[in-house]
């Protein structure tokens, strides 16, 4: 299985989904670590420049598209909507309040990484 954290330098978790430089996306078998990469991310609604209010169609099919090899993500925050394209597609979303992503990826793995959907945001 494959989750993706969202990073700016690979170490600390991003804050916003929407705005994070890239994704620390590893390969878990059998509860054990058998690959890690980064994707830079130059997908996202944000990354692209547009505003969070932009009635654009599909804006999120990108992401979607990009992490679909995943099972999970792993943020500290992203919106609402996206948190829900995210789980129509499959794709299970944390929302954690860990700093560092290879402390967020050991509590993952063992079962114990804290979801607070509360820190979901709201886009206007």
């Amino acid at each position: 299985m494959k989750i993706a954290i969202a990073s700016d330098d690979q170490y600390k978790i991003s804050p916003h989904l929407g705005r994070t430089k890239g994704f620390v996306i590893v390969d878990i078998e059998k509860g054990k670590v058998r690959g890690r990469t980064y994707r830079k991310n130059n997908f996202s609604v944000h990354r692209k420049g547009l505003r969070d209010n932009d009635p654009e169609p599909g804006r999120h099919v990108p992401i979607l598209a990009e992490l679909k090899d995943c099972r999970v993500l792993i943020s500290h925050g992203m919106g609402r909507r996206l948190i829900n394209d995210l789980n129509v597609s499959g794709i299970e979303t944390f929302l954690t309040t860990e700093e560092l992503v290879t402390k967020a990826l050991k509590l993952f793995i063992e079962g114990k990484l804290d979801n607070n959907p509360e820190l979901g945001c709201i886009h206007d």
